[in-house]
């Protein structure tokens, strides 16, 4: 109830953002778990630039991924960096994916962020520890500018 209060007190813009934003974690995290990473980082891939009336600001996608994800079951640090990435690149953005790792206790771990311009939009608490992989295909690359 205390989440539906706090929803319903925000301006109309910022209640259809997040809700948007729900639709697009949910479909990262049901393409995480149903698709190879291959095939579903094409499909990131083939989304198109739909022109709007305003754009939201990279820092305000990264905020309605970060605080939708708290209700979609199992949303990882990838499925959200897929969820920011494919948001980002949507509205024009150039978001880099990235990825890495790090070996701890003998056992390896990984982490995905979303970084723009050289700052990191989301995954940002945890990215310092990680060492990057190469860098991922930025996917906004195939889009064609308006």
């Amino acid at each position: 109830m205390r989440a539906l209060r706090k929803l319903a007190a925000l301006p109309a813009d910022r209640r259809l953002l997040l809700l948007k934003s729900l639709g697009v974690v949910t479909a990262a995290r049901l393409g995480v778990t149903a698709l190879p990473f291959g095939q579903l980082r094409r499909l990131v891939g083939r989304l198109e630039r739909r022109p709007s009336g305003t754009r939201p600001s990279e820092e305000e996608l990264a905020w309605a991924v970060s605080r939708v994800s708290a209700y979609v079951p199992r949303a990882t640090c990838l499925t959200q960096a897929l969820a920011l990435q494919a948001w980002l690149a949507r509205h024009g953005y150039r978001p880099d994916l990235r990825i890495g790792v790090t070996k701890e206790d003998g056992r390896l771990h990984a982490h995905a962020w979303v970084e723009s311009e050289g700052r990191i939009l989301i995954g940002g608490s945890e990215a310092k520890r990680f060492a990057p992989l190469g860098p991922a295909p930025r996917y906004a690359d195939r889009i064609d500018p308006a």
